[in-house]
């Protein structure tokens, strides 16, 4: 029955996107909706971005390891990137109405730093798509027993289907309906993992010590690396092309504003359901010592739900990470389109011919992002390095590009090579104590500040 019902709605997933092909009839459509979702509907879109493998596998394995200091970064970062988003950039980037964030790159600074921005954009994204379809395939892997490097391929082949045929409209609609099955799902789920461990109280009670501990130790290395846990995603997906796609599909900028709000009002409240459920595992096989904590909420599942539960579980993890795994794909397909190939291209397109680039875009990137993941990583840490890369390079610019407008080309090409520099040499050579990224930002800012100073002249924008 569990497989069966894994088949039907993967088939029903498919089903959606053929339906949302229906309202394509432009690129705006294709890759913003039209710029005609409703607030809330918008808001689930919003919170289906966060909820995903890294929410699922990743912050309930990190919440089981190291208890409530582990999941600073997700899924409180994702909070705080959404609060952000909304009080600072919502306003200004859709009044732009612009189709990337690399056509805000474009504007700012010309073409140059357009295909040089987007390049690292690019470079975000690859290991956040791996994530999700690790994660895909260990749902598949715990209910079929297919391999993984299988479930990789086939979650692949089915989310690029859907995704390439329906665009924003097939990951907005798949979204509102995802959602919806991940709260019902989450919810039951934890009810019946509760009365199964003895009830809340038990769980709580029998949590190990420390668990609850969300403040780190009283040393000045603790605090920092404790601030670089809420900046990693805090911070590291303000630049990212998807969360600025769902923001821009809004009907209005009013919309827009709420329904990041909304997102982020949703994402902290169902983003605890893992957690205590994973919580719960504790409880009921206290003396385990879990050998891959990414897969012990499945087996929790299978081990003491009944069936109509385990339909329910496995059926809103599906949604979790399709969800998420769709919008990451036409996020950077739509970039790797509109500020890569086209200006490389040096063509005129037609808008016919500009969808069917984006669609092929999207087949590039969920081919490498295969490859990716076929080379197996850790979920959380593989969301971590893409929101660090984004950090590092392309927030000081896009900031700049939106509040100071001496800022120019040179600034913004130093500030995301100074900075990506910076990272890299630390990270992989010199391995400080203290997290690299927290070192590499202030270079990316005296970057853009040295080159706008020094070469006033904005000769690089052409």
């Amino acid at each position: 029955m569990l497989l069966g019902f894994v088949i039907l709605y993967m088939v029903f997933t498919v089903a959606m996107g053929f339906f949302a092909s229906r309202f394509i009839s432009s690129s705006t459509d294709f890759v913003q909706a039209g710029r005609r979702l409703p607030a809330f509907f918008n808001a689930t879109a919003l919170f289906a971005l966060w909820f995903g493998s890294e929410t699922v596998f990743g912050a309930s394995s990190r919440f089981m390891e190291e208890g409530l200091i582990g999941v600073v970064e997700d899924p409180f970062g994702g909070v705080l990137c959404l609060l952000l988003f909304a009080i600072f950039f919502v306003r200004k980037l859709y009044r732009l109405n612009m189709l990337t964030i690399g056509d805000l790159f474009e504007r700012a600074y010309g073409k140059r730093v357009e295909v040089v921005s987007s390049v690292f954009m690019l470079i975000t994204f690859f290991g956040y798509i791996a994530a999700q379809l690790i994660a895909l395939a260990i749902i598949l892997k715990s209910v079929t027993g297919l391999e993984t490097e299988y479930g990789i391929v086939l979650c692949a082949v089915i989310v690029t289907g859907y995704t390439f045929v329906g665009g924003m409209w097939a990951v907005s609609i798949t979204d509102f309906v995802q959602s919806i099955f991940i709260v019902i799902g989450m919810i039951i789920i934890a009810v019946y993992m509760a009365n199964a461990a003895g009830g809340v109280d038990v769980i709580f009670n029998s949590a190990p010590e420390g668990t609850f501990t969300f403040l780190p130790e009283r040393d000045p290395l603790g605090w920092s690396n404790w601030i670089a846990l809420w900046l990693t995603l805090g911070l590291g997906s303000l630049a990212s092309q998807d969360i600025f796609q769902r923001v821009n599909s809004a009907r209005s900028e009013k919309a827009a504003v709420r329904s990041t709000y909304i997102g982020a009002l949703m994402y902290l409240i169902i983003s605890m359901f893992p957690l205590f459920i994973a919580l719960s595992a504790k409880v009921l096989y206290p003396n385990e010592n879990f050998s891959d904590t990414q897969e012990v909420i499945p087996r929790l599942v299978l081990a003491h739900a009944p069936m109509v539960v385990q339909v329910l579980f496995f059926g809103s993890l599906l949604s979790a990470v399709l969800s998420t795994c769709s919008g990451a794909l036409l996020a950077p397909a739509s970039i790797l389109s509109e500020n890569l190939i086209k200006p490389l291209s040096k063509r005129e397109y037609s808008d016919q011919q500009f969808l069917w680039l984006v669609r092929i875009s999207i087949v590039i990137m969920a081919i490498i992002s295969t490859v990716i993941a076929l080379g197996g990583s850790d979920i959380f840490e593989l969301v971590s390095v893409s929101s660090v890369l984004g950090i590092v390079s392309l927030l000081v610019p896009m900031v700049a590009a939106l509040y100071w407008k001496k800022a120019n080309a040179a600034g913004a090409m130093l500030s995301m090579f100074s900075g990506m520099g910076t990272w890299l040499i630390l990270e992989y050579m010199l391995h400080p104590k203290l997290e690299p990224f927290l070192i590499a930002l202030p270079f990316s800012i005296l970057g853009l500040v040295l080159g706008t100073y020094l070469f006033p002249v904005k000769i690089a924008q052409d």
